[in-house]
């Protein structure tokens, strides 16, 4: 059964990667997108080729998500046109570097920190009330299995995805009596932009995390948000692991291809 039909959308960090497929998903399913990154030209692009394929509507705006002034006026903004959103996926987030904590840098731990962490909480806090007002909603948070095992040379990154974990599950406590759900997708090994993020740009080094495995792709995370999406409105996931077949914990992977 389709929930999603005429349902709206919120995506942050829609630009590519998991926040793109989700688009991409929900917007099959008849939903209508609010689509927000910082790279605008490739959100409106996305935009334009969903409502055409699917007749959907979309609104695009370039957002940063570590800027909590644009942040309040985006909303705000959405509400004053009557957009409030039935489902917010907090997508955006990012890894940079793999160092130890003795070696780290500092710049790579705002940049964590200042977009998993604060960032999400910034666009929570801005939808949360209009959802509460009309006691209906959905907050769908994309974590990671580091946010549930460490990992060597991963410890910020590793903490900004437990403190998504924590959040998601105090949510649900702080919204008890509400109908509103949190749910939060965790997946292991996945192919996106997310290792050239890590590495600077480092096509090669990027590429390497992956060679010779299987790993998820954006296209399988969005197929599991958007699942978590359409359950009754009396269900509520609270958590939703995965990982490619080859791997089995965040140590243990096949590296013969599958």
């Amino acid at each position: 059964m389709n929930r999603l039909a005429d349902k709206r959308v919120l995506i942050t960090g829609a630009s590519a990667g998991i926040g793109e497929a989700c688009a991409r998903h929900f917007a099959a399913q008849g939903a209508h997108v609010l689509l927000s990154a910082r790279r605008l030209d490739r959100i409106q692009t996305l935009a334009s080729e969903l409502t055409t394929a699917h007749g959907i509507e979309t609104h695009t705006a370039a957002v940063d998500v570590t800027d909590r002034d644009a942040v309040s006026t985006y909303v705000e903004d959405l509400v004053g046109e009557g957009l409030v959103p039935d489902v917010l996926i907090n997508n955006a987030g990012k890894a940079k570097g793999l160092d130890t904590v003795q070696e780290g840098n500092l710049d790579h731990w705002d940049e964590m920190i200042d977009t998993n962490v604060k960032g999400l909480l910034y666009v929570t806090r801005a939808v949360l009330p209009h959802m509460i007002a009309r006691d209906s909603g959905h907050v769908i948070n994309i974590g990671s299995i580091a946010g549930r095992w460490v990992y060597p040379k991963g410890a910020v990154y590793n903490a900004t995805k437990f403190a998504v974990r924590a959040l998601s599950e105090a949510m649900n406590i702080d919204l008890l009596g509400t109908n509103i759900r949190v749910s939060s997708v965790d997946p292991g090994l996945a192919e996106t932009e997310f290792s050239e993020v890590r590495f600077d740009g480092d096509t090669e080094r990027a590429k390497s995390v992956y060679s010779d495995t299987v790993p998820l792709t954006a296209d399988d995370i969005a197929d599991a948000v958007l699942y978590v999406a359409n359950t009754p409105p009396h269900v509520d996931i609270f958590n939703l692991v995965m990982m490619p077949t080859v791997q089995r914990y965040p140590g243990y992977m096949d590296r013969k291809g599958g």
